[in-house]
């Protein structure tokens, strides 16, 4: 691939997203688990809950302050990298990102100092209470910012201005209510849950391994188990949910994903492996589930499913509607106020096309002299690299089935075993501790590469939402990133280590004392158990 300004402000923007949200899923997680502990400890007042949940809010907090400062960074990249794009869609795009700042982002900010350092300042229901608005906080941080990036994917409520050149905002709540949108809430958060109930329960089994804080690691694993599974199981359904969104949403998206190359009559199958072969437009090898796809994306048995060379013959004949779009926008913006009634309706009718005119800047400067070559390529660059993302969605589909698994192993020995766990089981937990950050990046990646070439599905191309930087300047800030992102992944992987090898140190004389009162207890019940009963 050749290298220009608009390949390296992609690799940067990803770059930067993939390394922030390996922070992402484990505060939305964390912040989650740490405030059904603390519950716990309100509604019991044993100390061993309390110290779980200094614990890990510890390594929740380590967590945060590390994405928080990751996460600064990206939103300069829209001035920065993508003014375009800020200037063409600022208004709808960034409307939810406000929201996010002050509403979410100050929610959880204000409280997360609250939770660590009221412990003795306030009651045990009030601080309770910070820990679930941390929480809450973190999660409708999550929300508005996935709801700008659902309006990416399905641009709804909003229309083009001919007379400003930018699009504007025609409905909030079609905005706030997108489909693409509320689905990608709840599988992402969903997913972060799985990331930290994975996280919690290979850390405890490091820890019975280790024969080091029994009480604590068993109950940790106890609520990570039970609240893991249930998010094991949201996880798959909400995904479904996604890609029957994707069936009327993403089409493209969609066919790229399955590697579908022709429209099979319905209902479609589904490619379980294969390698797809994006020159021949062929799946080699391909081994088919009949019906599955079919009942995947459309929920019957009659809808079909557009194939990827059906869809590039539609995108020819948008691009050419988009053209006789943009010629009529030209006329307007020259006229401004006296433009002929004809033409605005001309543009009127065509104008849900004008982004797809946009793909022929790549080789043209105006659309309208662009030749039929041309339109032609522009059309198969709707196609994204078909590969990787057949691949990556298949990686976390089989990843996300392996924690339902794992989930539910756990739970059943928690629940049914007396929280006593085989050593090769504790063993393979440990193991599994990376594995949802990669299902989460392949999610990701899923979700961002199959909408190219798109900036915002259908509206602006990737290619014309760059600004106008040199290759040398994005080169730089692009070294930069990653010399600093690196560092601070760095000392997030070592005070994450530190603490977890130092374990519990708060409330460790008390918690103490109520463990050996707990045994002794147990003791005393079991010796009562098993003495002899007096003959009559």
């Amino acid at each position: 691939m050749e290298f220009g300004i608009v390949e390296l402000s992609r690799l940067q923007f990803a770059m930067t997203a993939m390394y922030h949200f390996l922070f992402v899923p484990l505060t939305l997680g964390l912040s989650v688990i740490v405030a059904i502990m603390e519950t716990v400890y309100v509604m019991t007042n044993r100390p061993i809950w309390r110290q779980m949940t200094k614990f890990w809010g510890t390594l929740f907090g380590i967590n945060f302050v590390l994405g928080v400062a990751t996460g600064i960074t990206m939103e300069f990249q829209f001035g920065m990298n993508w003014s375009y794009y800020s200037h063409y869609v600022g208004d709808i795009f960034g409307a939810p990102l406000a929201i996010e700042g002050l509403m979410a982002f100050f929610l959880e900010a204000t409280f997360v100092g609250l939770f660590f350092f009221g412990w003795d300042r306030m009651s045990k229901v009030a601080h309770l209470t910070v820990a679930w608005l941390v929480a809450i906080g973190s999660n409708f941080s999550a929300l508005w910012i996935l709801i700008a990036n659902g309006w990416m994917q399905n641009p709804v409520g909003a229309e083009f201005n001919p007379q400003t050149m930018r699009m504007e905002m025609t409905d909030f709540f079609a905005v706030l209510f997108n489909e693409v949108a509320q689905a990608k809430f709840v599988h992402t958060v969903s997913a972060g849950y799985v990331t930290a109930s994975v996280f919690v329960i290979g850390v405890s089994a490091w820890y019975l391994l280790k024969d080091r804080h029994v009480q604590l690691a068993r109950r940790s694993i106890t609520v990570a188990a039970a609240f893991g599974l249930a998010s094991a199981f949201s996880v798959v359904l909400l995904g479904d949910e996604s890609g029957y969104s994707a069936t009327h949403s993403q089409k493209m998206k969609l066919a790229a994903i399955e590697a579908m190359w022709d429209t099979h009559a319905a209902p479609a199958p589904f490619n379980l492996v294969g390698f797809p072969d994006q020159e021949a437009r062929k799946t080699h090898y391909a081994l088919e589930i009949p019906w599955a796809m079919g009942l995947i994306g459309t929920r019957s048995l009659d809808t079909e499913i557009p194939g990827i060379n059906d869809l590039v013959a539609q995108a020819e004949t948008r691009i050419r509607s988009g053209i006789i779009a943009y010629d009529a926008l030209m006329h307007i913006r020259e006229a401004r106020e006296a433009a002929d009634p004809a033409i605005t309706a001309t543009f009127e009718a065509h104008s849900a096309d004008l982004g797809f005119a946009f793909l022929l800047k790549k080789y043209v400067d105006d659309p309208r002299r662009a030749t039929e070559a041309q339109i032609v390529a522009a059309s198969n660059d709707t196609v994204p690299t078909v590969w990787p993302l057949f691949w990556a969605f298949r990686i976390m589909v089989v990843l996300g089935f392996a924690f339902i698994g794992t989930m539910a192993y756990f739970f059943w020995r928690s629940s049914f075993r007396g929280m006593a766990y085989p050593r090769p089981a504790l063993w393979l937990a440990v193991g599994m501790i990376p594995a949802p950050w990669i299902a989460a990046e392949m999610g990701w990646f899923v979700a961002e590469f199959g909408r190219q070439p798109w900036t915002v599905d259908g509206v602006l191309p990737t290619a014309m939402s760059v600004s106008a930087l040199s290759i040398t300047e994005v080169a730089l800030t692009l070294a930069g990133f990653v010399a600093f992102y690196t560092v601070l992944f760095i000392i997030e992987m070592g005070l994450m280590l530190k603490y977890i090898r130092k374990g519990p140190f708060q409330d460790v004389a008390e918690t103490d004392a109520w463990v050996l009162r707990h045994n002794d207890r147990l003791a005393g019940r079991r010796d009562a158990d098993a003495a002899p009963v007096p003959a009559e």
